[in-house]
């Protein structure tokens, strides 16, 4: 099973970032399932998938994420720009 980390663009112009195993799935939850979404993205709907990166474990996902969240928000712009993950 592969694990990926994920930043999501919401409406109101911020960033989400989360983990999942299934990036499709889990924006569609995002944009369409009130009961799934994060707490965050629901009053910030529609969102965009932003950036992905995969990792090779349920812990290392969780660590990029803790690692995503600490960046700036223009750090995280320049990462978002400068991928070729997408």
């Amino acid at each position: 099973m592969s694990w990926f980390v994920y930043m999501l663009y919401c409406a109101d112009d911020s960033l989400y970032t989360g983990i999942t195993t299934d990036l499709e799935r889990r924006v569609n939850e995002h944009n369409h399932c009130a009961h799934k979404a994060a707490r965050y993205t629901r009053a910030r709907r529609p969102v965009k998938l932003a950036y992905a990166e995969p990792c090779e474990s349920r812990s290392a996902a969780s660590q990029r994420e803790h690692q995503l969240k600490r960046l700036s928000r223009s750090e995280k712009l320049n990462l978002v720009y400068h991928s070729n993950s997408l």
